[in-house]
């Protein structure tokens, strides 16, 4: 396998409201950090990645949200999950996959059953909204007076309850929406505007951001399905 094969990731994605299921296997990548926590789950063997340079191997690990990490590439096929933090803690995460069979339907169904965190009302309402986005623009002005807040202290519950801006939160949800058009049959240019981004090279250095990933490599080999 070549640099450029063992880069891309390949298998199938299942998109739920606060997380996703991967199942194949894990691409190379460059070190990044993204908002979701990350889970990996290899069915044979140990996956490894690489945390604050160093290298972690086993049967079952935890990436923090925001916590800057890289993949090495030939890793085994894996169960990878990825969930918002605002949803799930770590440790909740990691205590559903050690207890779940390690295959999607009874992965996915333990995670509709997991509890969920517990977030001040205000917030909520503006995730909700954050969460309806299309190609739309959404002005924090308008998150705040839907959440009844100020902007600042809009920003002040996204960055204590959430640890990112509003700004990066929207990126997050528009990278979201973007895969899923992506992944059932949109072009990049196609998926990019239905987003609201500004074309398919802005997609690509996001997802690139993020993922550490380029978004042709990202969705070449990926196919999406309907959670069971």
């Amino acid at each position: 396998m070549n640099e450029r094969q063992d880069s891309a990731w390949r298998g199938r994605l299942w998109l739920d409201d606060d997380h996703c299921l991967l199942l194949g296997t894990p691409g190379r990548t460059s070190v990044h950090a993204h908002y979701a926590h990350q889970v990996l789950l290899p069915l044979e063997g140990e996956a490894c990645v690489e945390i604050a340079g160093e290298q972690c191997s086993g049967r079952l690990l935890g990436i923090e949200s925001l916590q800057p990490h890289a993949m090495p590439g030939h890793q085994p096929p894996c169960i990878t999950l990825f969930a918002e933090p605002l949803a799930f803690s770590l440790q909740t995460l990691l205590d559903v996959c050690q207890q779940a069979p390690r295959d999607i339907p009874d992965l996915a169904q333990a995670l509709r059953l997991a509890p969920r965190r517990s977030l001040d009302p205000r917030l909520t309402r503006a995730l909700a909204r954050i969460r309806a986005l299309d190609e739309q623009r959404l002005p924090a002005t308008t998150l705040a007076q839907e959440a009844t807040v100020s902007i600042s202290q809009l920003e002040r519950l996204f960055s204590g309850s959430l640890g990112l801006s509003v700004r990066r939160m929207v990126l997050w949800q528009r990278l979201r929406h973007a895969l899923r058009q992506a992944l059932t049959g949109a072009s990049l240019t196609e998926a990019a505007m239905a987003a609201g981004f500004a074309d398919s090279a802005h997609l690509s250095r996001s997802l690139r951001q993020q993922f550490g990933i380029r978004a042709s490599e990202a969705l070449r080999h990926l196919r999406s399905d309907s959670l069971v």
